[in-house]
Parts: C-alpha cells; structure tokens; sequence
C-alpha cells in the first residue's frame, strides 16, 4: 500500500470512529426525542414517548412491545423509527406485517411521521424482484411474501439497519418459515409487536425473545428446565430471575397504567322474523344438511348454512356450485325456491335501521353475493353509500375511506376490506351476517373502536329467528357478555375450553344433531355453560399474566 493510499485509509478510519463516537454521544441522551417537534400528526401519548425513550436507552433498539391491545404499539413503533431516522442513525426499514396490514401501514408512517415506502404490492416487486428488494431503502412488506421461495433468499441476503414485525405472535413456533426469515434477516434493530406474547405456553415467549436476544435465554430445553414448572408449560418458575431477563427486550403498558378511557360500546341483537317461505327454505336446508351429511365434507356443509345466514344471493351460489358435484333432485329444489326469492326480511329491516340514523356506519358483510345484493338493496331505496372491498384497488380503497368520511354515511365493507383499516369517525357497526368465529367479529368491533374514537360505539348484530346466527349471539351476548369485554379476551376465553376446540365446528355439530327447538335450546344452553366456565378460567388466567408481567414490564 502507497503512503497516500495509507493515508486516506488511517483518514477514513478516523472518520468511521469520530462518526461511531457521535453517535454514541447521541445514544447516551435521549431525555428528548428530537423527532417530536415534527410529528405534528399524531396524539403523543405520555406513555408513548417513554417506549420509545426506553427502547432506544436502554433496550439498544431491540425490543418487543407487548401492550394491551388498543394502546397504540404502531405509534410507539413510528417513534422510534423518526428517531433514529432524525438522529441519521438508520437508513433501511423493513416492516413486516400480514398481507391485510400492508397499505395501512404505509399509510401510516406517510401520513403520521412522514416517512415514504415502496411495498410488496407495487407493481415493480413483481416485475423485478431483486431490484426491488436491494434498490429501495424503506420497505413494507407481507410476511407471507418475504418468507416464499422467490424472495427468502433476496430478503435476507442484504442488510436492514432496522425491521419491525407487527402481530409477532405469528413467529411464536419455530419450526415456521415465519420465525425463520425473521431469524434469517441481517439485522441491527428490531422491533416486534403483538398483544399476546403467550397464547398457549412459555415456550413461545422464550421463541419470540430468542429473535431479539439471541442466546438471551440459553436453549429451549435450558429454558423448559430453569423456568417452566407445569406439563402445560404455562406455569413459571424462578419468576424474579425470569422477569429480569425479560426486561432486558420487553415492554408491556397495560391500560391500568396509562389509564386511557376507550368510549363505552353497546351492542343490539335485532332478530328478524323471516317470511314463510324464507322460513321454511332455511329448515328445508338444515333437514337435507343433517340427511346428506354423509355426503358431503365438513367444509360444504358449514359454507351452506353460513352463507343461508349471511344473503339468499349467497346461499344460490353456494347450491349452484354444489350441484356440479352433487346430482340430487332435492338440492336442484332448494335452488329454485332460492331463484325464488327475491326479497328478504332481514334487508328490509336494515333499511329502515339505516334511513332512521345520520350516524357514520359501516356495514359489514362476509360473501361478495351479499354485498353486491345490500348495494342493489341501498340503491333502490335511496340511501347513499361507498364501497370497500378486498379486492380493490389501493387507490378505490381510499377513494372510498375519503368518501365515507366526508360525503356518505354508510361504507359497504366485505370482511377482507375492514382489515387494518382504523375509521374512528365512525361509530357505529352493523354485523348484517355474523361469522362463526368470535375473533373475527373482534376485528370488526376493533376497526372503530380503539384510541381516537372520541364517541360511544354502538354495534347491531343482525339474524335469522330460529337460525344459527340467533343460538351463536344468544351464547355470545347473553351468556358470555363478549362486547362488554377488552378487544383479545374471548380469544383466550374459548383456548382455555380445548387446545382443539373450534366453535364454528361446535356449534355446526350441534345444529345438525338436533332438530326440534327444545333439542337444540337444551344443546347450545350446555355449550354456554362450558364457556362460562372456561370464561371463570380465563380470569385465573389473568392473575397467571400478572404472575408473570406483573407491572415490571411498562415503560
């Protein structure tokens, strides 16, 4: 090596380390985030800035944000994206996120902290996809297209100064391509979100932290014998020493803490008494379900009865289809009489809901059939309205969140298009079909009713008398009181009945192995106390996270 050469060497050299040197004087003092000032966006939680404090001094950039659901884990996230980003201390992001969460999340850190990104529904992903994974700086990508044998090796080829994983429970078991890739990235932060770090047992707490801190917790049978207790695994030992390493990457504001006061929310059973004929197609239906059960798997029977409740468009297709697989005069019948009617009473009574009330109102709906018939229903009667359904454009998509929030008051939502999407100047939800899985109904209620919403929420849940629907919302609303409980919780209430309890299987099982009312009645009446009971173990559950958690763990 020539002198000069030598020189500009030992030259850049000393750059390299006065600049590391900066930086670690910047590092030392984070009493004030320097991005604040220009967050003009967003709501800044007091609690908020304190995660974000916290992860930068003291947990290094590496952490999982474990709050309760609804207290703003994106937000805490964005903060310590704009400030690493103000102090020049990152330049690529990666944020990894379920496919539905993709376009929020870019709209998010564009709108709230200014920050621009290319994500993996851009057309050039497709077009180029090396390109596109080693020329862009800030990426928003779905987790299910970063761990596909296409991208896996791109993704995890380069070097990302910060990734953040939302709804990190996802990679609780890894034996997953999800917890692979997320342990594959060449990775200097990261930041991983989700409400319920352990859902089943302390095995997928030790996985989730093992991304974070490698080695942090030894191995797995290392951390079974040092801090497990019970055969479930649920139950830990040496608590104290457990918690202290937990420290270490974890924070967990509880809303005890922060003490925020989401708005009140009513729910409404509204049970519709059907026509004679739609009464009788229904019971015609069930009867040939519980006859030809045999005959059919597990999967066209649920569709069928699910789809009877949800529109008389919906079930027709469902039969249609079912009819090239099936010859059978009797289900050739139920399609005429479905082809039949052309009207129901359950839109009608919809209707009059809607023209009583100025309230902004999203109506849910869970088959394309049913929607593309209540905009048919709406248009006849006047009542104006926007439409957002999964498979719409990004550009549609938010052409019709800006129409609903500034002209109509009424958005006609399928189940994927609400995903993700936080439309708190709404109030008011309207379930028009019900899904058979509790969660899903949660991810309703949870796009209006989180931080932000400034009014008490009010939610209508439609059925059929004498359907499915009405037993499921009887043992959900009555018995169970899931929409007086916090967003998450009839999750763990319905684990903790089964490891392999399925409450769309149940309740379908039920139905088709009692036929009179009071059969029934006496049936759903034994499932409801089954819940109450795992809702009574739930709570015992909690004072086992507060065994855990306890407060040692918020900001």
């Amino acid at each position: 090596m020539t002198a000069l050469k030598q020189r500009q060497h030992d030259d850049i050299k000393y750059y390299n380390a006065r600049n590391e040197l900066f930086k670690l004087s910047l590092m030392a003092d984070y009493d004030q985030l320097v991005c604040l000032p220009a967050l003009t966006a967003i709501d800044k939680h007091w609690y908020q800035i304190e995660t974000a404090r916290k992860v930068l001094r003291q947990l290094g950039g590496r952490a999982l944000l474990a709050d309760e659901v609804g207290l703003g884990k994106t937000i805490e996230a964005g903060l310590i994206l704009s400030e690493y980003l103000a102090r020049g201390m990152i330049q690529s992001i990666l944020i990894l996120t379920p496919a539905s969460l993709v376009s929020q999340w870019q709209l998010e850190l564009a709108s709230k902290f200014g920050i621009s990104s290319i994500t993996t529904d851009d057309d050039s992903r497709q077009q180029n996809p090396e390109e596109f994974w080693t020329a862009n700086q800030k990426i928003v990508a779905s987790l299910n297209t970063a761990k596909s044998a296409k991208h896996y090796p791109l993704v995890t080829s380069r070097s990302w100064d910060l990734v953040v994983v939302d709804e990190a429970h996802h990679l609780k078991n890894r034996n997953t391509l999800n917890w692979k890739v997320v342990n594959a990235l060449n990775k200097r932060f990261i930041l991983m979100l989700t409400a319920t770090p352990v859902q089943n047992s302390l095995v997928e707490l030790f996985n989730l932290l093992t991304l974070l801190k490698p080695g942090l917790l030894k191995t797995e049978a290392d951390f079974k014998r040092e801090y497990v207790s019970s055969k479930n695994g649920r139950v830990p030992k040496n608590q104290e020493k457990l918690r202290s390493l937990m420290r270490e990457v974890m924070i967990r504001n509880t809303r005890s803490l922060v003490d925020v006061q989401l708005p009140k929310r009513f729910a409404t059973t509204i049970t519709v008494t059907p026509s004679d004929t739609e009464k009788k197609l229904y019971q015609d239906l069930s009867n040939f379900l519980r006859v030809h059960s045999e005959d059919l798997d597990k999967l066209s029977r649920t569709n069928l009865l699910m789809r009877a409740g949800s529109s008389i468009n919906a079930l027709s297709e469902s039969l249609k289809n079912l009819s090239k697989k099936l010859d059978n005069e009797e289900l050739k019948t139920l399609i005429r009489r479905a082809g039949q009617i052309k009207q129901v009473e359950k839109a009608k009574s919809l209707v009059e809901l809607l023209k009583k009330s100025s309230q902004k109102t999203i109506v849910f709906t869970t088959h394309r059939p049913t929607s593309a018939y209540l905009a048919q229903i709406f248009t006849e009667a006047g009542i104006e309205f926007a439409e957002f359904l999964g498979d719409m454009t990004l550009k549609q998509k938010d052409a019709a969140i800006e129409a609903f929030r500034d002209t109509v008051h009424v958005l006609l939502a399928s189940e994927t298009g609400g995903e993700g999407r936080n439309i708190q100047f709404a109030n008011c939800i309207v379930n028009y079909d019900l899904p058979w899985n509790p969660m899903k109904i949660e991810q309703r209620i949870g796009r209006i009713h989180r931080i932000g919403q400034t009014q008490d929420v009010f939610i209508f849940n439609f059925c059929q008398k004498d359907s499915i629907e009405e037993y499921i919302l009887r043992i959900l609303h009555d018995k169970i009181n899931m929409f007086e409980l916090v967003v998450g919780e009839i999750e763990t209430i319905l684990g903790n009945v089964d490891d392999d309890f399925d409450f769309g299987e149940i309740i379908m099982d039920i139905w088709l192995k009692n036929q009179s009312l009071p059969e029934l009645d006496t049936a759903f009446e034994n499932l409801a106390d089954n819940l109450l009971k795992a809702k009574d173990k739930y709570k015992e559950t909690q004072e086992l996270d507060e065994q855990i958690f306890g407060e040692d763990f918020e900001a």
